[in-house]
């Protein structure tokens, strides 16, 4: 519950932000007595989905420790944090990246990165995890999110998110005002949009929400395959990568908030392999031992 309440009360606060900005900026009067401003419909567009995008970037390691009761390893306490962080620094090191935060929380099997850049990371594992992985599978685990920090991964899928949005808001209203427009035809007296412009708005931005999460998922499907291709160039070999998926995928693992999915290393399959933000364990491995 407390997850979901963070999530929820995050995106309203994002949402209100924005709002707000683009009521500053002028830029939400896109429907004029003229008709539709394109121009100005496209900025408060790119405003909203790049706006939501970059501040959820900006706010994820905190929303990350929040959300997951991660605690950030400051002195490491015992053999286990210290080696942690011994290990994080020396891939950092190998992957020409600063040194992350490194973190350890509560829950089943599974790790994620997040930050808002490669200099300012964080590096989680769950205490399922370590208890259920060798040394060597753990220290796998750890340079698969590395590497999605040294690729760059948090930067690239909020930009292609941000893309996304934009469109899907640009879209939609303009669909809206079309359909409005069509309904409205004879009625010239009427003034502002209508409620078949704001019915349309909302079942396009669903309709196109959901074409736009096949894209993104995509290229989340695309960066796991770079990452564990990266965890094998830090680590110098594929084995201990694959001894680590293969131990995934014979235990249960743990479910991370729904911001933090795409972050995970093992997150959950969707519905469909489509809207999935981790490909098949069998088909990293086997991409893995092509090499």
């Amino acid at each position: 519950m407390k997850r979901i309440l963070l999530f929820v009360a995050t995106n309203l606060a994002v949402v209100l932000v924005l709002s707000i900005t683009a009521s500053l900026l002028g830029v939400n009067k896109f429907l004029t007595s003229n008709g539709l401003n394109l121009g100005m419909l496209l900025v408060f567009a790119a405003l909203m989905g790049f706006g939501g995008s970059f501040i959820s970037l900006l706010m994820s390691k905190t929303i990350a420790k929040w959300s997951t009761g991660a605690k950030v390893i400051e002195n490491p306490a015992n053999s286990t944090e210290r080696w942690l962080m011994n290990t994080v620094a020396a891939q950092a090191q190998k992957a020409g990246i600063a040194m992350p935060e490194v973190a350890i929380y509560q829950g089943e099997p599974n790790a994620f990165a997040t930050g808002a850049s490669k200099n300012s990371s964080l590096v989680a594992v769950s205490t399922g995890l370590l208890e259920s992985m060798t040394e060597q599978e753990v220290e796998a685990v750890l340079a698969h999110e590395v590497a999605h920090i040294a690729n760059g991964d948090m930067v690239t899928l909020t930009l292609i998110q941000g893309v996304v949005n934009t469109f899907v808001i640009f879209l939609a209203r303009v669909v809206g005002y079309l359909v409005d427009q069509a309904l409205r035809k004879n009625d010239e007296e009427s003034a502002g949009p209508g409620i078949g412009y704001m019915v349309t708005v909302v079942v396009c931005e669903i309709l196109f929400g959901i074409l736009a999460s096949i894209i993104v998922m995509y290229f989340s499907r695309q960066r796991e395959y770079r990452a564990d291709r990266g965890a094998a160039r830090i680590l110098g070999t594929p084995r201990p990568m694959i001894a680590a998926l293969q131990r995934l995928g014979g235990v249960a693992q743990g479910p991370l908030p729904k911001n933090m999915v795409a972050s995970g290393i093992a997150g959950g399959a969707g519905l469909m392999s489509l809207f999935s933000s981790h490909p098949p364990l069998e088909q990293r491995i086997a991409a893995l031992q092509q090499g």
